[in-house]
């Protein structure tokens, strides 16, 4: 049974609890958590909340969480763009469009579905029956390079890693407006969005350190196409640290304006660059993914667009 805890902020003063702990907990709805209340799976200072408590400032909120039920992801036929392949570990190219491992409204057409049909039972079960021998993901509609562990091993020494920020990374992306400077770094701490859970935003409250390196490729005026380099890898990190700094990623539904840009379906964002070391040689490994045709369409367009 995995527990979570999160202290209350002077800025959550008068919540109710249910709500205020339905910001701070991720995936779970409301009603899942008034179900864990229920059922005493949640302390509030040591003692079993209500649902209608209201928070104070440094309150200290306990969440336990039920061991999942086991999901086993079936094995689909579906075509892998493979780059790299050996007994330990593998590397895929990601289409835009394709979710990494199912979750609730995306059962089944995931990348997790393909693995286990081209890898059958070898891959690592670390990451779960839902997950496995996924390492770390990338959001449905960014492409791009991804690394899957074939045995817990490999799967171990990975996340090791990752854990200390020592895999290469490198994503391609295309903003909003004209960035003044040529280079730069945003440090800034990603959490869940209090007013929206299913966002992420820089914030104070429950959040991780997170820092992004972003250099200037090429300016088309009300655009700016650039490459970020990761040095940690929290949820929707360039997203959220690009449209902090104002410059959010052309086409993202859920941190750019609310006009989406047609045809893109989705943020213009590719991971390009992957590299570590082989966990299981010790060889230094390195990977670059071409640009997709999508997002070299929407660039000529804006050279397109430049131009005229």
């Amino acid at each position: 049974m995995e527990t979570l805890e999160f202290t209350a902020a002077a800025a959550d003063a008068g919540q109710r609890l249910d709500r205020w702990l339905a910001a701070q907990a991720g995936e779970l709805s409301r009603s899942a958590l008034q179900a864990l209340i229920e059922q005493g799976q949640v302390l509030r200072n040591g003692a079993p909340a209500n649902k209608k408590d209201k928070i104070a400032p440094g309150d200290t909120v306990t969440l336990a969480l039920p061991d999942p039920q086991p999901i086993e992801a079936q094995p689909q036929d579906i075509p892998l763009d493979i780059v790299y392949e050996d007994a330990h570990l593998l590397v895929v190219n990601k289409p835009k469009g394709m979710v990494v491992h199912p979750a609730p409204g995306n059962p089944d057409g995931t990348l997790v579905n393909a693995l286990l049909y081209h890898c059958g039972p070898s891959l690592s079960g670390v990451g779960g029956a839902i997950r496995p021998g996924i390492v770390h993901r990338i959001d449905k509609d960014t492409s791009g390079l991804l690394v899957v562990a074939k045995n817990d091993a490999a799967h171990q020494g990975l996340s090791a890693q990752m854990a200390v920020h020592s895999i290469h990374r490198v994503y391609h992306a295309v903003v909003y407006g004209n960035i003044k400077e040529d280079a730069g770094t945003v440090e800034a701490p990603i959490g869940r969005d209090a007013r929206d859970r299913k966002k992420m935003a820089v914030t104070q409250q429950n959040a991780k350190y997170a820092c992004t390196h972003w250099q200037v490729l090429e300016r088309f005026g009300r655009f700016t196409y650039i490459a970020c380099k990761l040095e940690t890898g929290r949820t929707h990190q360039i997203r959220v640290h690009m449209a902090h700094i104002g410059h959010p990623l052309a086409g993202d539904p859920v941190y750019g304006p609310r006009r989406v840009i047609a045809g893109l379906h989705g943020q213009c964002l590719h991971a390009k660059e992957l590299g570590f070391i082989h966990p299981v040689t010790g060889e230094a490994l390195r990977f670059d993914s071409p640009l997709p045709a999508w997002f070299t369409a929407f660039l000529e367009r804006l050279r397109k667009e430049r131009r005229e």
